[in-house]
């Protein structure tokens, strides 16, 4: 095939004897992946070129937009002046019997195919990413990014061509090494030539960093909204710390005006670090929702409005399921305000991800996981008129209708909350005590001394097993404790819940083991029945 590099001269359009005449078939491949829920799988893309009827046909069980690559690679290929071969050509995507393979960012490694179906192409361990325009131009698509951060935590690829375009998200992948191409002709001439020349990623994160145990986290001093701002509730500040601190699941309950919401808004700025797998991860949820992630050191916040779906908070639709509210919290924190007026379909499903740290969506012909590491914050009124707290306004609701209202929230769903506060009303004398930037200097202190023992998870994400590790009591704790199981009948879980509030709270006292005043004060915190 005669082909000219230079893309301001097309080249010759003659018909290149594509096939010697002893030859039948010539059989190339190329590797490309596909996005299996959210996790990827390997496709080896395959092309034959044999003498019959020219046609064009793609095979694999792929979908309608893989199809739709036929006329978008003819077309990239007619517009550049190659011509397209008078042959029979049939494209398989393997393995056949992974159904739904979709994307448009197969359409490079078809076009390669097509254009170099002379060329032997054995660049094993090579990947070929990209969405082609009908002038040529290689684009990027939303799917690149977790599909290659995939492959990368699998460990299945090291090299790959990707639009140049999407180079400046692609770079933050470590261990991958990049070949960026702006249109098919150049992307032609990188595999015909083999001249490689990759960009491996660049780590350039606006944020302070700390690096503890060989492992670097990243976080921010920005606090566009203060806890200075909210006076009094130094009780509830307090718990605020604490669950920030620890990543522990937070319950507020006041009169409505009492600062709820304002303590909520202001939680995510004083979250602990990241890691830099964390921020991908975050990042890749962003791209499955259609944004474009920033990859800002900073924990994401979600606060999704009392009449959401359960399939916009969980994820869902009718065949390929689509990323939720509590997923896309993963790593961050989830704010649910007014709990109640939540559909009881919505917090009893809760449950799964508190405990499971995942959410796990089953359709037909689809089932997906998707990480969801949350820290829930969740705020109701003590009544459904507000009132039944304050001093000033009197309640309007029956002892039925505030019993009715409390139910709606079921003992397994509150089991999994660390902290309760009941918020005072604000008087006029009260002030701001403390900064969001004074607090945030506890909690980088705290997470310091959680990584410093090796947790791989913060306080309160420890599991079963790490608890008996870490939450080490001394004898007046253990005592407190026991007594505490007797007196309240406290559950499993709830023991596990002191263990872990008590830690986050000797870590911001800088107490090695937990003791007598820590455990008292994570009992403060207790869901009085």
């Amino acid at each position: 095939m005669n082909i000219k590099m230079d893309s301001g001269t097309p080249p010759e359009t003659k018909q290149p004897a594509l096939i010697d005449d002893e030859v039948d078939t010539v059989v190339n491949r190329l590797t490309c992946a596909t996005l299996e829920g959210v996790n990827a799988r390997v496709i080896e893309v395959e092309a034959t070129f044999t003498k019959g009827l020219p046609g064009f046909t793609i095979v694999g069980l792929v979908s309608s937009d893989i199809q739709e690559s036929k006329e978008r690679t003819k077309a990239a290929l007619l517009t550049n002046g190659f011509v397209f071969p008078p042959l029979k050509i049939t494209i398989n995507l393997s393995p056949t019997d992974l159904a739904n393979k979709r994307g448009s960012h197969f359409d490079l490694s078809l076009a390669l195919l097509i254009a170099l179906n002379k060329d032997s192409l054995d660049e094993k361990g090579l990947f070929v990413f990209g969405e082609l325009g009908l002038d040529g131009r290689v684009k990027s698509s939303s799917m690149l990014f977790p599909l290659i951060l995939s492959l990368k935590e699998q460990g299945l690829i090291r090299r790959a061509i990707v639009p140049e375009e999407a180079l400046e998200h692609l770079s933050h992948i470590a261990g991958v090494e990049f070949y960026p191409v702006a249109t098919l002709t150049e992307a032609i001439a990188l595999v015909r030539e083999g001249n490689f020349e990759g960009k491996r990623a660049s780590f350039d994160y606006d944020a302070e960093s700390m690096t503890i145990g060989g492992k670097t986290y990243y976080y921010e001093r920005k606090y566009p909204l203060d806890f200075a701002d909210v006076k009094g509730q130094t009780v509830a500040k307090r718990a605020a710390l604490i669950a920030a601190a620890g990543m522990h699941n937070y319950f507020m309950e006041g009169s409505p005006g009492c600062g709820k919401s304002m303590i909520a808004k202001r939680l995510g700025a004083i979250l602990p670090p990241l890691s830099e797998e964390e921020i991908l991860s975050v990042a890749k949820h962003q791209f499955l929702d259609g944004e474009i992630p920033d990859f800002r050191a900073q924990r994401p916040e979600r606060a999704p409005h009392h009449t959401s779906t359960s399939a916009s908070i969980f994820g869902g639709g009718s065949t390929q399921a689509k990323i939720g509210e509590v997923a896309l919290a993963n790593y961050g924190l989830l704010f649910f305000d007014e709990i109640p007026h939540f559909s009881k379909n919505i917090l009893e499903a809760m449950r799964e991800p508190l405990a499971d740290k995942a959410i796990r969506i089953s359709r037909v012909g689809t089932k997906i996981t998707y990480q969801a590491d949350i820290m829930l914050v969740a705020a109701q009124n003590p009544c459904a008129c507000g009132n039944l707290l304050s001093k000033t306004h009197a309640c309007r609701c029956t002892d039925v209708e505030i019993k009715r209202y409390r139910n709606k929230l079921s003992d397994p769903f509150l089991d999994r909350i660390d902290l309760f506060v009941v918020m005072q009303e604000v008087s006029h004398t009260d002030k701001g005590d403390i900064t969001s930037e004074q607090m945030h200097a506890q909690v980088l202190e705290a997470f310091r001394r959680q990584k410093e023992r090796g947790q791989l998870h913060l306080n309160g994400k420890l599991t079963e097993e790490e608890i008996e590790v870490y939450c080490r009591l001394d004898r007046e704790a253990e005592a407190i404790l026991h007594s505490a199981i007797g007196k309240f009948g406290l559950s499993h879980r709830s023991v596990a819940s002191l263990k872990k509030t008590s830690r986050t709270i000797a870590d911001l006292a800088g107490h090695e083991t937990i003791t007598k005043g820590d455990m008292l004060e994570a009992l403060s915190y207790r869901r009085r029945r």
